[in-house]
């Protein structure tokens, strides 16, 4: 090949936010191309801490942080990060989808989670940015980290908004409950709306007011414990409450309409206990409530801003330990979430409300195992908000007010604001599917599959991946770390389209065949050259990159237009509404 040979290390790429690993990598070298060097004035400091520039002399990366966080410890602080309220709204979903289709929707949404990971991954190894929004800023400028700062705070209000929606919700049926009410009352500490602005005002708001929240970890570890605790009284419960449901004396009464417990039931039609079929499970289920169920699952899924903080954190960190981590953690998560959804729903079936919780006061209101998991969720919703509030806080700061000192009188009225915001959406939303169809028709499709993208089609390095090569999927942006083989390159045009064919045998003996057609940019070697091409690794393309960034777009327009129409048409005030 001509021109000069650089020494690169062979997993250049691969390199983490920390770099903390990069003095073990191998002293393998291989053949450059002139153009595989990025350029210093384009990448400024950053780049130039993190690519090597010999290998005789130790190098700097862009930070010397040093992670201690072991791999169970980094698997479990990401489940977390992935847990959240919207395992209660999951059975809803598999009541209008169906239990074929649900699984379907729900193992595709946990691939492509994953998947917008690996692309994050990527994106972070290439730069050495260990921050969701600073990949924006390296990706755009400040358009782009004002747009993921964005869509993480949109997240994290709707997120906020669910969990104080769960308070409005399950404190009065807490307090009827030792109370020991057969029948809700007019009274206001009855009244969900006022106690949820109470328990903001009296417990969630001094929180927030700290300047920093040293319970973070056992409230997060709290959080996932109950919602743990859920999952195993909701799969007792399946085993405990028949079908049809029992007549119970003012609890539930079967005539035209249907009442259970005290409140009427408006949610969407479903047949009665009396009906056939009322207890047959459903395969595959199409209505106007299953716009929700995608944006529902979205939103149980995003976890993206905070893998890239996890990863920093790792203990002797490698893309292939993280990408490792994510798959597992998504994995648990995803088997909870399934189950969960499964024995809700065959439980209640065409009754299960868009908050699973609360269905089961509908059948004993005084069950004393429900009012143990009320509790549990209610402690860690509450405690959780503020710690959802602080990053949307600085976030706020950041777009703002950057660069200013401390000032306790924003740091207090943002606060304010931020939680009066968020119990008006409360006290105003119609249900909590509401929110959890929003925002996960909005910011969590820009989290999980364009943002990724984006960055990435933006990051990757155009002499090594261009965005017109469609074959990229096979053939590879740069040499292997040693040679696994040799291609002989067919000239079908001078600059035009290049039929390639490239076959060898790996180090472990599997013999490799790729084929494809690329249009090239000029080319690095003379006519004809025969060279090392292909890698033994699955490559990562642009084209990829691009129709997931596609497929997010579509995704939210889809799910944006037919929850609208759900709601123009008023469907959606009766999703389970209480």
């Amino acid at each position: 090949m001509e021109g000069p040979e650089l020494p690169v290390q062979a997993e250049m790429v691969e390199l983490v936010p920390n770099g903390k690993h990069a003095a073990a990598l191998g002293t393998t070298t291989i053949p450059s191309l002139p153009g595989d060097r990025f350029d210093e004035n384009q990448c400024g400091a950053e780049m130039e801490e993190f690519l090597p520039h010999g290998t005789e002399k130790k190098q700097t990366h862009f930070t010397d942080f040093e992670g201690k966080t072991s791999f169970g410890m980094s698997v479990f602080n990401l489940s977390n990060a992935i847990m959240g309220s919207g395992i209660l709204g999951l059975a809803y979903a598999m009541a209008n989808t169906g239990i074929i289709l649900f699984l379907f929707l729900l193992t595709a949404v946990a691939l492509l989670s994953s998947y917008s990971i690996h692309l994050l991954l990527k994106s972070s190894g290439i730069v050495g940015i260990r921050a969701y929004e600073q990949l924006g800023f390296r990706a755009f400028g400040t358009p782009g980290k004002l747009a993921a700062a964005i869509a993480i705070t949109l997240q994290n209000i709707g997120a906020m908004s669910s969990y104080l929606y769960i308070v409005k919700s399950e404190v009065p049926l807490v307090i009827q409950t030792f109370l020991n009410l057969e029948e809700k009352t007019t009274d206001w500490y009855l009244n969900g709306n006022y106690l949820v602005i109470l328990v903001s005002v009296t417990i969630i708001l001094p929180l927030a007011l700290m300047k920093q929240l040293g319970y973070l970890g056992y409230a997060s570890g709290f959080s996932l414990s109950c919602m743990v605790f859920f999952l195993i009284s909701v799969i007792y419960k399946k085993f405990q409450i028949p079908c049809p449901l029992p007549e119970q004396g003012g609890n539930i009464t079967i005539g035209t309409n249907v009442t259970l417990g005290s409140e009427h039931w408006d949610g969407p039609a479903a047949p009665l206990p009396t009906e056939v079929g009322a207890c047959t499970p459903s395969f595959f289920t199409l209505n106007s409530q299953t716009a929700y169920t995608i944006p529902i699952m979205a939103f149980a899924f995003v976890c993206h801003p905070e893998v890239l903080p996890i990863y920093t954190e790792l203990k002797d960190p490698s893309k292939k330990k993280m990408q490792c981590i994510s798959n597992i953690s998504i994995t648990v998560m995803y088997l909870m979430y399934f189950l969960a959804a499964l024995f809700g729903y065959l439980t209640f079936y065409g009754r299960v409300e868009s908050e699973l919780l609360h269905t089961y006061s509908r059948v004993d209101p005084f069950d004393v195992l429900i009012l143990c998991v009320r509790v549990a969720v209610l402690t860690a919703v509450t405690l959780t908000v503020p710690i959802v509030l602080f990053p949307v806080r600085r976030a706020i700061q950041q777009m703002l007010f950057q660069g200013k000192n401390f000032s306790w009188i924003r740091h207090v009225a943002i606060a304010v604001i931020l939680l009066t915001f968020i119990n008006l959406l409360v006290i105003f939303a119609p249900s909590i599917l509401g929110i959890f169809g929003l925002i996960g028709a909005t910011s969590a499709p820009c989290l999980i599959f364009i943002f990724p993208a984006i960055f990435y089609i933006r990051i990757m390095p155009k002499d090594k991946e261009p965005l017109r090569s469609t074959p990229k999927i096979l053939v590879s942006p740069r040499p292997p770390p040693q040679p696994v083989g040799t291609a002989l390159l067919s000239l079908k045009g001078e600059m035009g389209g290049v039929g390639i064919k490239a076959q060898g045998q790996r180090r472990d003996g599997v013999s490799w065949v790729l084929s494809g057609v690329e249009a090239l940019q000029p080319l690095p070697a003379p006519h004809g050259a025969v060279g090392a091409v292909g890698s033994p690794h699955p490559v990562l393309c642009l084209p990829q990159a691009a129709c997931f960034a596609l497929l997010g777009v579509l995704f939210m327009i889809m799910s944006l237009s037919f929850i609208i129409t759900d709601w123009a048409t008023g469907g959606g005030r009766s999703g389970g509404s209480h």
